[in-house]
């Protein structure tokens, strides 16, 4: 044994037996009526100071998970002013930008007034409505905010707004592009045209009579697109929305707008 080891081992034992003397004095002062008071006085603030130090511990906890709520917070808002951001650089094109509509609104009362102000009183008999254009094609028009949130969610599922406005835009394209060919003579018609044009007129009922309709290869053939379970369900929303019927014969499902 070298001599740094004799050391520590003679001070190993001079502490145990400094403990032994302290444990002999408080034993013997334990003994002493007057000092075993001031002992108990100490047990009582040892323990409050213990019943301390365990609040002080749990307050730490609640501190540590509030401060983790709070991070799990700003992430949250950090997602959602990107999704905001996201909007607004990806707003659809048919709705109106903010100023925009009112400024249009604007634009065309001041128009009227221009107009009733240069043009001379119509006479009497000028002065009904202006019967519809006979080829003019309608198109549906498309949903808006509060329009598509009245939709059930079980309906909705996980389709959003600009899908499902695209869905109304798919379905406009498959019907100017019909009634296009519908309105034309057959005379000006190639052969493809004309074998469309009698289909077109095949398909008519009396349901259909005085209505723009479609079925589901005009879908596929004018817009492009698979009538399936997905877009099915779309076609659910807008009939929803009152954009639409169907009506079914002849093994055929017409989308007759509305």
């Amino acid at each position: 044994m070298n001599h740094c080891e004799l050391e520590e081992v003679t001070q190993h034992i001079n502490d145990k037996i400094s403990m032994i003397k302290r444990l002999l004095e408080l034993r013997a002062v334990a003994k002493d009526p007057d000092k075993r008071g001031t002992l108990l006085k100490i047990e009582q603030e040892v323990s409050a100071i213990n019943e301390l130090l365990d609040r002080f511990e749990r307050y730490v906890g609640q501190q540590r998970d509030l401060l983790k709520h709070l991070k799990d917070l700003v992430e949250f808002f950090q997602e959602d002013e990107q999704d905001v951001q996201h909007l607004k650089s990806n707003t659809p094109l048919h709705m109106p930008r903010r100023g925009q509509q009112a400024a249009h609104q604007e634009g065309g009362q001041l128009a009227v007034q221009s107009r009733q102000t240069d043009a001379p009183p119509a006479p009497q008999d000028q002065a009904l409505p202006r019967k519809p254009q006979r080829n003019q094609i309608k198109e549906m028009e498309f949903i808006n905010v509060q329009e598509f949130d009245s939709i059930p969610p079980y309906m909705k599922g996980r389709v959003t707004y600009d899908q499902l406005n695209a869905a109304v835009q798919s379905i406009n394209t498959a019907v100017m592009a019909k009634y296009k060919i519908v309105h034309q003579s057959m005379k000006t018609l190639n052969n493809a045209s004309r074998a469309l044009h009698q289909r077109f007129k095949d398909e008519e009922t009396k349901d259909t009579k005085g209505h723009f309709f479609i079925v589901e290869q005009d879908i596929l053939e004018f817009a492009q697109l698979k009538v399936d379970k997905r877009f099915r369900g779309m076609l659910n929303m807008l009939r929803h929305c009152q954009r639409l019927k169907e009506v079914r014969g002849g093994g055929l499902t017409r989308f007759i707008l509305l």
